[in-house]
Formats: C-alpha cells, structure tokens, sequence
C-alpha cells in the first residue's frame, strides 16, 4: 500500500464481514509487536476495513473475505509502519487536534451529501463507533504531518536537475504529448458516396446524443468496437496527419466531423488531450516527477531507518 492510500482522509463505508466471522480468540490474536506496543488480529482487519478501497467494498462477502486473507502479511507490514511513524510523530510533539478531525469529517460528509445523523448511522451499521473512526482519521492526518516534516520537506529539485534530466530524456516531450480517443470507424468499400452517407446519420445521431460508445459498439468495424471505440492513449507522433488535424481542433469530449484516412471513414471523440503549451510546462512536468521519484526514494529509507532503531515481532 502507497503512503498516498495511508494518510488519504476519504469515506470508509467500512466493510466489516471479515469480523463477524471469527472467534473471539481469533480477535485478540497477536500478529505482532513494534517496541512496547502490540498489533492484534481484530487491529488489522479494522485497519484493512478502513482502508479498502472501492473495489474491494464493492466485492462480495466472501470473495472480501479472501482478499483481506490473502493479503494479511502484505497490510501487516504496512500497519508495522504505521505504527511506526506514529510512534515517532508522538516523539516529536506531532498528532491531530479535535477540531482537525472534526473538519475532516465535515468535508468527507459534504463530498458524499451526507448529514451528521447520516454519517454516523453509516459508520455504526458498519461495525465502527464514531470515536474508533475519529481515531483513525487523527492517526492519518499525525502521519501525513510526520511524514511531511522528516521527508518531504527536505526534498529538493534545482534547475540543474530538471536540465539534466531533459538531457537524458530528450524524447519526453514527444512521448508525452498525445490524444486519449474513441472512434466510430467505417471500411472503404470502394462505394465512397454510400461510406459517406452511413458516416453522416451516425454523426448526426452523436450530435443529437445518443451514446458514442453504444454506437461505435453497433456500428464501428474494427476491433476496437467491442470496447466502444475506445482506442486509449495515441502519442501524437504515432497518429496520422489526418487524425492530428481532426484532434488538434476538438477540446475534451468533442466529436470530429467524419474524415477519410487511407483505410476508411473515420468520427472521433477526444476523451483527453495531453500538448505542451511551452518550454516551462514541460519543466514543471518534468519537476513533480523528480519530486516523486525523491519522495518515494527517501521516504522507503526514512521507514528502513525506524525499523532499524525498532523493536519488531512478527508473529502471522
């Protein structure tokens, strides 16, 4: 797990299945110790809970079950780690107020249209009281804070690293530059006018908005009509000059009039578009990744550092 996924402060409709079907002597199972302090079997199906993203909440009882199984050793670490970090945040004087956590709250529910009764009755079918989930909001936003101090504001980027790294990666911008598109796709079949015609209904029935994706399903004739057209992520240097010419001229989520190419008749939609307005753009591209590559660098050697000084039992 990212530290991203440890210290995000977004809605846990908590699970809770994984709980009900174990007994109580499962519960209170040691998995491990880190110094003077204990993570126990119920702390980390809790902690895989609150963290679940998405998919997995949105997985059946059972196969949730499995997941959260399968991957016990893997959240255990991350939870040593956590337990970690918050240790040393207690060391240097760092952790959450009340009305910090009071604020997160505020902002989870107003994202999800949720009243304070709501909310609460949410975490309490859930299986968590509303003071067990303030205290993992408060041990996010403590290691968010820790993490910020000791890691991530001593990372720097110079212009000589941007410089050099556009040194080694002269072919950056071109890789980067490039359309996310669909399209509806129609074979040359040598009756051009009859091609054209086809072409046009479809466009107009697009413009008139019936679903892009549901009609290059039906009607697009090339591979890509099973995904709905979607043709993904095309550097422009791969694109033909007819396709650049119809994309360059289309903002997000437009529609190209049909145009030929060599193979057929073509409509696309732009669903993203990635260009280089100038130079400092791409320097500024080029600055977050350094950032990111020096945040995950130092951040992996600051948790080897703490496990060093630590006491840590694994006992799975």
């Amino acid at each position: 797990m990212s530290v991203k996924a440890r210290v995000f402060m977004g809605m846990a409709l908590l699970l809770g299945a994984a709980a009900a079907a174990q007994g109580a002597i499962v519960l209170d199972k040691v998995m491990a110790i880190v110094n003077k302090e204990v993570i126990t079997w119920s702390d980390l199906y809790k902690g895989m809970e609150f963290d679940a993203v998405d998919e997995v909440k949105a997985l059946k009882p059972e196969e949730r079950r499995k997941f959260f199984k399968d991957n016990e050793a893997t959240y255990l670490e991350s939870m040593i780690d956590m337990k970690l970090q918050l240790q040393e945040a207690r060391r240097e004087g760092i952790g959450a107020s009340t009305s910090e956590v009071e604020a997160a709250i505020a902002t989870i529910r107003d994202k999800y249209g949720m009243s304070e009764e709501a909310f609460s009755e949410t975490i309490k079918k859930e299986g968590f009281a509303l003071a067990e989930y303030k205290k993992k909001l408060a041990e996010q936003i403590t290691i968010s804070r820790i993490v910020e101090q000791e890691v991530r504001s001593k990372i720097f980027v110079t212009e000589a690293d941007i410089d050099r790294y556009l040194a080694e990666h002269k072919e950056l911008a071109r890789d980067y530059e490039g359309f996310t598109i669909s399209q509806i796709f129609l074979k040359d079949t040598g009756d051009r006018k009859q091609v054209e015609e086809k072409a046009s209904e479809i466009y107009k029935r697009v413009k008139a908005g019936e679903s892009f994706s549901e009609l290059a399903r039906r009607y697009s004739e090339d591979a890509s009509a099973r995904s709905g057209g979607s043709l993904g992520f095309i550097r422009k240097c791969d694109l033909s000059s007819a396709f650049v010419s119809a994309c360059s001229g289309l903002k997000t989520g437009e529609v190209s009039e049909p145009f030929w190419s060599e193979s057929g008749m073509h409509i696309i939609r732009v669903n993203d578009a990635r260009t280089l307005k100038n130079p400092q753009e791409l320097r500024d591209i080029v600055r977050e990744r350094l950032l990111n590559e020096k945040f995950e660098r130092d951040y992996k050697n600051w948790i080897k550092g703490l496990r060093e000084r630590a006491y840590v039992e694994v006992k799975i």
